[in-house]
C-alpha cells in the first residue's frame, strides 16, 4: 500500500505540470526528485499533508487562471494524488512525562482543480513513535467533517452510515482519511490531534514529531505570506529540574515552573520547515526516584473511582548495578518468516549476543513445528560461545514449517528453573498465531509464582498483523516482562534491539507496592508489576475508592540481591490529565484481559473507555461525521414550520451523515494465515484486466463472465497506440472473415434455390 501511494503521488506530480501559474517566471510546477534519488517509498508524507484524488485528468487546471490545454482522454487508474499547497501551519505539543499529545492546525488550498469541478481529498498524517490518532476536524465551504468513535454493535444496520471510504493506516504510523467531493479552488482548514510516546534512552527523554514539508507544498507566488508556529508545553511530572539538551527549531522559553516549562517558535518563512521537530531533555537525578499523581473523576466520567498515575525513574545508574542475566532467545523460523523477516531477526539476535557481558549466560531455541536447541545447557557468553552461536544461527535460521510455541516455551522455562544469582529471561519472537494461546498463558500464570526467588521473566516481540499481539502482551504481563512489536518489516531490527536493551539492563526486580491493600475496588495496570530497567521509567496506573495513603513505599531487590526501598512523592494533578495520559495503556491491558478471560463485560468496559478518551480500540470504530450547514439550516427552518402547523414536535434531521471508516484495530491474530505461512503484510490481489484477457480460453464467454462494460473501457484506456492499432486491425480482419462467411452462406442458399 505504501509503494502504491508513493507511485500515485509521483503520477500526481507529473500531472500537475499541466497547471498554469501565470507569467511570473519565479513560479514553476513542482519538481520531483531525480529518478536516481527516488526509492519505492520516496513520496510518503513526512508531515501532515493533503492530496487531491485525481481520477479524471481533464479536471486538473488552475482554478483562477484556466490554461485551456488540450483535453486529456482516459482516466487515472489507480487515481493520481496531487499534493495541495499549504498556506498556514501551526503545531502545539503537550508533553506529560513519557507521553505527548500533538495538535496540528493548517490551511491548504485545492489549487489544481478547475473551479467548476470537484474531487475527493485525501488527508495523510504521519505520527511519531507508537502514534495513535485521536481526531480530525475539516472545514470547507458549506460543509464540515469530524471524526468520532462508535461502538461496533451500534453501526450494524444503521441507515445513516455510508459505506466505508478509503482510509485507515497506510503504514503503522501514517493515518489516511478521504474527504469527499471538494470544489476546485476551495480552502481546507484542518485540525489534527494524535498521541505518541516520548522515547527514553541513555537518561534522555526525546520527542520527534514529523514536520518536514517537501518543496511542492509551498504556495505558488512570491507575495503569499508563510508563517510557522510551534509551541511545546513540557510537564516532567517528577518535579526535578529540567535540562534542555537538543532542539531542532530556534525556540524561546516563554514560561518556567518547578518541573514544567514552555517554549515557543514563531516566524515568517520563505519555505515551510524542512526538518522534523525534535526536542530532548533530561531530569536531573542521581538515584532512583518515584512519585504518584492523583486525580478525581470528572462529573461525566462513567467510572467515579479516583485515579492514580505512579512512576519509578531509574536515575543515573552505573552499568555494574545491572542484574546478571541468563537469557534464552526463542525465535520463530516458520515458513512465513522467509526473506527479510528472518534476515533482520538474525541480525538483531547476533547484535544482542554481542551486547552480553562475559558473566551472562545464554541459549537459543529456534522453532517451527519442531524445536532446535543451540545447546543442551546454558552457555557463558564467552567469545568462543558467541562465535559458535553465530555459526549455528547462520545454519539453522532457515524459514520453513509450521508454528508451535508451547513446546519451546516449556523447554526454556525448565532450563531456567534453577537460575541463581541472576535474572532468568525468556525473549520470544514470533509472527504467527497458534490455537492453544490461552492454555499457554494459563500455564505461564500458574508457573510464575511470585516468591522470594526471581522467576523467569518473559519478553515478547510480535511481527506483523498475523500474530496475536494481545496473547504476547498477556504472556509478558504474566512473566513480569515487557512487550513490543514491529508492524512493518523495516522496523524489526531497531525495535527488537530496543526491547532487548530493556531486558538486559534491569536494576530493580520483584517490585512491590505496600499500603494499597486498604483501598477499595483497587485496579492496577499492569496487574503484575514488571522490573525496572535503566532504559526507561516504570509506569503503573489505575483506579481506587477511599483515601490514598499519605506515604507510600516501593520495595524491590537490587542487582546484589539486597533489598531497596523508594519513598514515593504523592501529589495532586495540576496540569497533568491523568486519565488521558494513562488511557491508551489501560485500553491495551484491559483488551488483553478481555481476550484471555473471554469476558464480554471487560469488552464493554474497553469500549466505554475508548469512547470517553478518544483512543481507538478493538471494540470501537471510527466514523467521519459530515455536516452540511446549508441543508441543516433549511431542515431546521422546515422543522420549525411543521411544529407550528401540527402543534407537535418532530425530531429534526440534522443534515448529517456518517461515513464508516475501516477498522483501525490490530485484531487478534490470523490462524489461517499462520497455517498457510503467509508472510506479514501480504495482500492477495485480483488479476488485472489485461491478465484476464490473456487467460481467456473462450474469448466471448470468458470476457462476458469476468468483465462488465466499465471494465472493458478501463482496459482499453490502458492500451498504447500500437496495441490499439493492432487490435483495430484484428477486429477489421475478423469482420472481413465474418463477411466472407455470410457471403458464402448466401451463395450456398442461392445455389440451393
Amino acid at each position: 500500500m505504501a509503494e502504491d501511494f508513493s507511485k500515485a503521488v509521483d503520477d500526481g506530480l507529473k500531472l500537475s505540470k499541466r497547471i498554469y501559474f501565470g507569467k511570473d517566471r519565479a513560479v514553476a510546477p513542482p519538481k520531483p526528485p531525480p529518478p536516481m534519488a527516488r526509492s519505492a517509498k520516496a513520496f510518503l508524507p513526512s508531515a501532515s499533508m493533503i492530496y487531491a484524488v485525481i481520477c479524471d485528468p481533464g479536471i486538473v487546471d488552475n482554478p483562477d487562471i484556466p490554461s485551456y490545454q488540450p483535453h486529456v482522454h482516459g482516466r487515472c487508474d489507480p487515481p493520481a494524488l496531487i499534493p495541495l499547497q499549504m498556506t498556514a501551519i501551526q503545531m502545539e505539543v503537550d508533553c506529560h512525562h513519557e507521553t505527548a499529545f500533538v495538535t496540528v492546525s493548517g490551511t491548504w488550498r485545492l489549487h489544481c482543480i478547475k473551479a467548476s469541478r470537484s474531487c475527493d481529498c485525501r488527508v495523510a498524517i504521519p505520527m511519531g513513535r507508537q502514534g495513535s490518532i485521536l481526531g480530525v476536524e475539516v472545514g470547507v465551504p458549506r460543509k464540515s467533517y469530524s471524526t468520532e468513535l462508535v461502538v461496533m454493535e451500534d453501526d450494524k444496520g444503521n441507515q445513516n452510515f455510508a459505506p466505508p471510504q478509503n482510509g485507515g493506516f497506510l503504514t503503522p504510523n501514517i493515518f489516511t482519511l478521504t474527504i469527499p467531493q471538494i470544489d476546485g479552488g476551495s480552502n481546507l482548514s484542518i485540525k489534527i490531534r494524535w498521541y505518541q510516546k516520548i522515547v527514553y534512552s541513555n537518561g534522555l527523554f526525546s520527542l520527534n514529531v514529523p514536520f518536514n514539508f517537501p518543496d511542492f507544498v509551498n504556495p505558488a507566488g512570491k507575495k503569499i505570506p508563510k508563517r510557522e508556529k510551534i509551541r511545546i508545553n513540557l510537564d516532567a511530572v517528577t518535579g526535578g529540574e529540567l535540562l534542555c539538551k537538543t532542539i531542532s527549531h530556534p525556540m524561546k522559553q516563554v514560561s518556567r515552573h518547578a518541573g514544567s516549562t514552555a517554549f515557543l517558535y514563531e516566524s515568517d518563512v520563505l519555505s515551510w520547515s524542512k526538518v522534523d521537530f525534535s526536542f530532548s531533555y533530561a531530569v536531573s537525578s542521581s538515584h532512583m526516584t518515584g512519585g504518584v499523581v492523583l486525580e478525581s473523576a470528572s462529573g461525566h466520567d462513567l467510572d467515579q473511582r479516583e485515579m492514580f498515575y505512579m512512576y519509578l525513574s531509574p536515575g543515573d545508574i552505573q552499568c555494574e548495578k545491572v542484574f546478571k542475566k541468563e537469557i534464552i532467545f526463542i525465535i520463530d523460523i516458520s515458513g512465513s518468516m522467509l526473506g527479510k523477516l528472518i534476515e533482520d531477526t538474525k541480525y538483531a539476535v547476533l547484535a544482542a549476543l554481542s551486547k552480553l557481558n562475559r558473566d551472562d549466560s545464554f541459549n537459543i531455541i529456534a522453532f517451527n513445528g519442531e524445536t532446535y536447541l543451540f545447546s543442551k545447557s546454558m552457555e557463558l557468553a564467552s567469545e568462543d560461545a558467541v562465535k559458535r552461536a553465530t555459526e549455528w544461527i547462520n545454519l539453522n535460521f532457515v524459514a520453513g514449517g509450521g508454528t508451535n510455541i508451547s513446546r519451546p516455551l516449556n523447554t526454556a522455562i525448565e532450563m531456567l528453573s534453577n537460575a541463581e544469582n541472576s535474572v532468568p529471561i525468556i525473549f520470544l519472537v514470533t509472527d504467527g498465531t497458534v490455537e492453544d494461546e490461552r492454555q499457554i498463558c494459563a500455564m505461564v500464570k500458574n508457573r510464575m509464582i511470585n516468591g522470594e526467588s526471581i522467576c523467569p521473566r518473559i519478553y515478547t516481540f510480535g511481527i506483523g498483523l498475523f500474530c496475536n499481539h494481545y496473547f504476547l502482551r498477556t504472556l509478558a504481563m504474566f512473566g513480569r516482562g515487557q512487550y513490543d512489536s514491529a508492524m512493518d518489516v523495516d522496523s524489526i531490527e531497531p525495535r527488537m534491539l530496543s526491547l532487548f536493551d530493556k531486558a538486559s539492563s534491569l536494576i530493580l526486580a520483584n517490585i512491590k507496592v505496600d499500603s494499597l491493600d486498604n483501598l477499595g475496588e483497587l485496579e492496577v495496570y499492569p496487574t503484575r508489576i514488571p522490573d525496572l530497567s535503566s532504559e526507561g521509567p516504570l509506569i503503573l496506573s489505575g483506579r481506587y475508592r477511599g483515601n490514598f495513603p499519605k506515604t507510600l513505599k516501593v520495595e524491590g531487590i537490587l542487582a546484589d540481591f539486597s533489598n531497596f526501598v523508594v519513598d514515593m512523592k504523592i501529589q495532586n494533578a495540576k496540569d497533568m490529565p491523568v486519565q488521558r495520559v494513562s488511557a491508551r495503556d489501560q485500553i491495551h491491558h484491559l483488551t488483553a484481559q478481555a481476550w484471555f478471560l473471554e469476558n464480554k463485560q471487560l469488552e464493554q468496559k474497553v469500549a466505554k473507555l475508548s469512547l470517553q478518551t478518544g483512543f481507538i480500540s478493538e471494540y470501537t470504530r471510527m466514523v467521519l461525521l459530515e455536516t452540511d450547514h446549508i441543508k441543516k439550516v433549511k431542515e431546521s427552518a422546515g422543522t420549525k414550520a411543521s411544529e407550528k402547523s401540527n402543534g407537535q414536535f418532530e425530531a429534526p434531521v440534522q443534515g448529517q451523515r456518517m461515513i464508516l471508516l475501516p477498522h483501525l484495530g490490530i485484531g487478534f491474530g490470523n490462524l489461517t494465515a499462520t497455517a498457510e505461512n503467509t508472510p506479514p503484510g501480504y495482500e492477495s490481489k485480483l488479476p488485472e484486466v489485461p491478465e484476464i484477457f490473456k487467460a481467456a480460453t473462450n474469448c466471448c464467454e470468458t470476457l462476458c463472465s469476468y468483465c462488465c462494460c466499465m471494465c472493458c473501457i478501463q482496459c482499453c484506456a490502458r492500451l498504447n497506440n500500437q496495441c490499439a492499432t493492432a487490435l483495430t486491425q484484428l477486429c477489421i480482419g475478423l469482420g472481413c472473415f465474418g463477411c466472407i462467411s455470410c457471403c458464402s452462406e448466401v451463395c450456398c442458399s442461392g445455389n440451393e434455390g
